[in-house]
């Protein structure tokens, strides 16, 4: 028979290992003592046992005899075994190398099987798997075995430790009770660990395809861009070609009136000679026969104008030209940009405030104040500390800022007038009828439809800005930081009015009320509106 054949034929059925010492029942099968006395531990209450081979049934708990022939096989086997499972520690009494079955902690030695059943079995000796650090399982102190550990030091220790020197009158624990409290623990830790690591997937994920998206739209938003510019580059420099030709157009006028006047001064030269001739001749009949102009044509009359006409260059023309040319230019470019002149004059509608706010008189402030007596209605927030705007936007484009550095604790945003008034459903961002830029706990998220993204700590700013493109279907949020950093933008295809909202719990919060004119500097949003940029017109 085979070497394999005959190590298929020495393994417990039970562990699948070579038989430790393996005992035989009365049905002829063979296991490992240890194995078969576990498996009828578990059979108790049952009143019966089988023999996990044949599945004979013995009524009574058959007593256990060694299989001394298998035994003695199965040693061998152990004395001579080297394969993959072989720890590296041999016996410390073979004159060869013979891999060691156990490690005696007391007598700090490693042991094979033949050298095993000679050792001392006491309960003063006890044996470990295979190891060559016995020496970390003895206290340094003492020389004596680990038996305890000290909650209060979170050391262990030996048992003379516990009644001298550092550790006496501590709290001990075995080390079975505090190996198990530890590993729930780190069982519990693991839970946490793997939830987070969930989250951190499952935001890797959202985040991937964030990304996935931006990109997407930003090679299409950097072509419109890129063509953007390639056509104001082209209109400019033909506008520039163009004014500059009149410019020099002008100069060459001057070239053009010198020399109609420099033939002007010569026809004038020899009208004076002919005419000094004449004054000379002495013959009367001459000098009355004698043809003569006394003075010039149209021609001379022009060139004098010419001459006082154009004294300087036409810079107001010019500067025309140029004004007219861009605001040519402008008028084509703001059809293909958003240009948001001035920002929505919001003011809120106290009929809509929770008895938790007070709306100032401006209705511009709302602040945390509990206990308004307002009349319950149904357009008013029940529970809820939120406020709506008076206004409604069902087209265009819109934005409007809020100072939210008086609280700490705050939702804005902008939601459908049929928005639920009470109860979870009312609160901004946790229905699909409102959307939200949220501050909680120091986080900063943007939520809508109870599903909430969180945003980076750098993002933080006292100040905010929500921006509306209706047609486009996008709610887009900004921090007032320096420089201004887009947040979050929102796409959904709106079927009811937009009202903006305000919540807070604790300080007060207040719409902006700067006024912005058509030359002062003014935010320049994309057809995505994925990114703000900053122009000035000056």
């Amino acid at each position: 028979m085979a070497s394999a054949d005959v190590t298929a034929e020495l393994r417990c059925s039970i562990c699948m290992e070579i038989y430790r010492d393996p005992v035989t029942l009365s049905c002829g099968h063979n296991f490992c003592r240890g194995c078969i006395t576990q498996a009828w531990d578990h059979q108790e209450d049952l009143q019966e046992y089988k023999c996990p081979e044949c599945q004979k049934i013995y009524k009574r708990r058959p007593e256990l005899v060694r299989n001394t022939t298998v035994h003695n096989i199965c040693e061998a086997f152990h004395a001579t075994e080297t394969d993959q499972e072989q720890t590296g520690v041999f016996c410390n009494y073979c004159d060869f190398p013979v891999p060691a079955t156990k490690s005696c902690l007391q007598c700090e030695t490693s042991l094979c099987d033949h050298h095993l059943r000679k050792h001392d079995r006491s309960g003063e000796h006890t044996l470990l798997p295979p190891t060559t650090e016995l020496g970390k399982r003895k206290c340094s102190v003492h020389k004596e075995i680990l038996k305890y550990y000290c909650t209060e030091d979170a050391a262990c220790v030996c048992e003379s430790c516990t009644v001298i020197g550092e550790h006496e009158g501590h709290k001990m624990m075995s080390l079975d009770e505090a190996s198990e409290e530890k590993k729930k623990k780190l069982r519990n830790d693991l839970q946490k660990l793997m939830a987070e690591t969930e989250e951190a997937g499952k935001r890797v994920q959202s985040l991937e395809e964030c990304r996935s998206n931006a990109q997407e739209k930003a090679a299409s938003e950097a072509e419109r861009v890129a063509a953007l510019f390639r056509d104001l580059r082209r209109r400019l420099e033909e506008l520039e070609k163009r004014v500059l030709s009149d410019i020099m157009r002008q100069v060459q006028s001057y070239d053009d009136i010198i020399r109609q006047l420099e033939i002007k001064k010569e026809e004038l030269s020899r009208k004076m000679r002919h005419i000094e001739e004449l004054c000379n001749m002495t013959d009367p009949l001459t000098v009355l026969q004698e043809s003569h102009t006394g003075h010039l044509c149209d021609t001379e009359d022009r060139h004098d104008e010419q001459l006082h006409d154009g004294g300087d260059l036409d810079v107001a023309g010019i500067s025309h030209t140029l004004h007219t040319a861009l605001a040519d230019i402008m008028s084509g470019v703001t059809g293909r940009i958003y240009i948001y002149l001035k920002p929505a004059d919001i003011l809120l509608d106290v009929d809509t405030a929770s008895n938790w706010l007070h709306i100032s008189d401006v209705r511009k402030i709302a602040s945390w104040s509990p206990g308004q007596n307002r009349p319950e209605t149904p357009e008013r927030f029940q529970g809820k500390p939120q406020v709506l705007s008076s206004q409604s936007f069902s087209s265009g484009r819109h934005y409007w800022e809020v100072d939210v550095g008086g609280s700490v604790c705050w939702r804005v945003g902008m939601c459908y007038p049929s928005m639920e008034r009470g109860g979870l459903q009312s609160l901004l961002g946790e229905n699909n009828k409102s959307w939200g830029l949220c501050r909680w706990d120091n986080q900063y998220s943007v939520r809508h439809n109870r599903k909430e993204i969180q945003l980076p700590d750098g993002n933080r700013s006292d100040r905010v800005r929500i921006c509306l493109d209706y047609e486009a279907g996008q709610i887009s949020f900004y921090a007032l930081c320096d420089p201004i950093r887009h947040l979050h933008t929102f796409t959904a295809a709106f079927t009811e009015p937009l009202h903006a909202v305000l919540g807070l719990w604790g300080g007060c919060i207040k719409i902006s009320g700067r006024n912005q004119g058509m030359l002062e500097t003014r935010p320049l949003v994309t057809s995505q509106g994925e990114n703000c940029d900053w122009f000035n017109l000056n």
